[in-house]
């Protein structure tokens, strides 16, 4: 039988199970378990063998003409609705990866819907040679929210509250958007570049394209993920990712997070730009620490050099503040932030946030896309932006998130032998260190058998980034699958 502890919330009553969604949440009351759940020892969604019938004409559609870059289980996903797929044989799944950190509002939101359908209707693509309406309006809230909630240089104000566009004056900062997260990152690049030749020709006194300009070094670290075109696949230190597609672009230096005593060495006058995720994704859910980033922020001030910060998977609200960097203080924060996945909830958007002095560098042909800023996007942009920086969503957010947090905390001592002390990362982005490097790509694997969507980050991690409205219901669905999977991956799957 599973014993279970209740821990009584402010007010003393006993709620167990799911919270209320209502426009006033009431106090949790959680539930916390002294054994792990053992109900789904059994796999219920395994692959049919073989195929249905309609199973098997998308997967052998696929086979014939899709390019055979992905490693994908035999199911094909068919509708969402909130936290959960179905696949086409009408099988119900859990999604606690939310299409790798991007759904923040979960799927098939009607609020999002909404907006896609009333701005496609008006005006779905300019191109960059006219201006629209909504560009405008998501950089606003963008550098607004960013200016009160802290970020790029701000102090985190609680008093100013959230949802400020309009009311601040939109200054300190610019935007540039792009279609995806590898995009953001590569205009980082450019910019840093073209910043790094404007401090060697005025240190010289010569001109920013003279040829004997040194200052063009990139600083990143192992076990970073920053996208998979040339220059940002350059700076993703990952072999795996890299060799077939060698050679990259030169001058591009690697070193070791948290390592503070190498960036002495490592972020030197020829270094025009430094890329770091504050909480690493792919990698391991990996978090820089603070004197680690205080440090690359003194150096890169130093040296001349531009401090990027790629929050594309860890930023906006994923940790429970806008960006990742937004609690610390103004001396570890960066010149640039790069966003993506989550900023549209699947429409394809990408943006770079820069400081001024950054973007004064930069004038009218210097960069630019074709479909990056569409209406649509920012259109979108701006309604899921809106709905996640409310004080309501955030509470209701973070109270979820720190269920999640204590449930993730007794798996380290419920098994020991198969999983690392403590939990990775912070609010939503959450990752479970395992011993033995094979286990995580099995526990995805038996998670998926069950039901339950999570993925693998790194060598060594699993990883949990649902949809930032997910409910207690649905942690208690994924965790007690998890407990499951665990007792079966550790060879202790009798029921107590």
């Amino acid at each position: 039988m599973r014993r279970v502890q209740l821990i009584a919330g402010s007010n003393g009553r006993t709620i167990f199970g799911s919270k209320p969604r209502s426009s006033k949440p009431l106090p949790i009351l959680r539930g916390l378990a002294t054994s792990p759940n053992t109900s789904h020892l059994t796999p219920t969604h395994k692959p049919l063998s073989p195929p249905s019938a309609a199973t098997q004409e998308f997967l052998a559609r696929g086979q014939a003409y899709l390019l055979p870059v992905y490693a994908r289980p035999d199911f094909v996903l068919a509708r969402g609705k909130g936290a959960y797929v179905w696949d086409v044989d009408g099988r119900k799944y859990l999604d606690f990866s939310a299409g790798i950190a991007v759904n923040a509002l979960g799927h098939a939101d009607e609020g999002v819907l909404k907006v896609m359908n009333e701005q496609a209707g008006k005006l779905l693509h300019t191109s960059n040679v006219y201006h629209n309406e909504w560009a405008g309006k998501l950089a606003e809230l963008l550098v607004t929210l960013t200016q009160a909630e802290g970020g790029l240089g701000n102090a985190a104000n609680s008093a100013a509250g959230s949802n400020a566009g309009g009311e601040t004056a939109s200054g300190g900062a610019k935007v540039f958007f792009a279609n995806s997260g590898t995009e953001a990152n590569e205009g980082a690049l450019k910019i840093a570049r073209r910043v790094g030749k404007d401090v060697w020709a005025a240190k010289e006194g010569k001109s920013w394209d003279d040829a004997a300009c040194t200052k063009n070094r990139i600083v990143c670290f192992e076990n970073s993920f920053h996208g998979r075109s040339m220059g940002a696949l350059s700076v993703t230190s990952n072999p795996k990712y890299q060799r077939p597609f060698e050679p990259l672009i030169p001058n591009v230096d690697v070193g070791k997070l948290n390592d503070v005593q190498a960036l002495e060495r490592l972020v030197n006058e020829d270094t025009c730009a430094v890329i770091v995720e504050p909480i690493q994704g792919e990698g391991g859910i990996n978090a820089a620490n603070e004197e680690f980033l205080r440090t690359l922020r003194r150096k890169c001030d130093e040296v001349g050099a531009v401090l990027i910060f790629d929050e594309i998977q860890c930023g906006l609200y994923r940790t429970g503040t806008l960006w990742a960097h937004s609690p610390l203080p103004v001396d570890c924060h960066p010149d640039i932030v790069t966003m993506a996945k989550p900023l549209a909830n699947g429409y394809p958007i990408g943006a770079v946030l820069l400081r001024d002095k950054v973007a004064a560098t930069m004038t009218a042909g210097s960069h630019g896309t074709t479909f990056g800023g569409s209406p649509l996007a920012c259109a979108i942009g701006h309604h899921v932006l809106s709905r996640l920086s409310s004080r309501e969503f955030l509470g209701s957010m973070r109270e979820t998130s720190s269920y999640l947090e204590k449930r993730l905390a007794q798996l380290p001592k419920w098994f020991p032998e198969v999983v690392e002390a403590g939990v990775r990362g912070r609010g939503l982005i959450r990752g479970l260190g395992f011993k033995d490097a094979s286990t995580p790509g099995k526990i995805v694997e038996l998670a998926r058998e069950r039901g339950v969507f999570v993925l693998t980050a790194g060598k060594d991690a699993v990883r949990l980034v649902p949809s930032l409205n997910v409910g207690q219901a649905e942690v208690d669905v994924a965790v007690d699958v998890l407990e499951s999977c665990l007792s079966v991956a550790s060879g202790n799957s009798r029921a107590d």
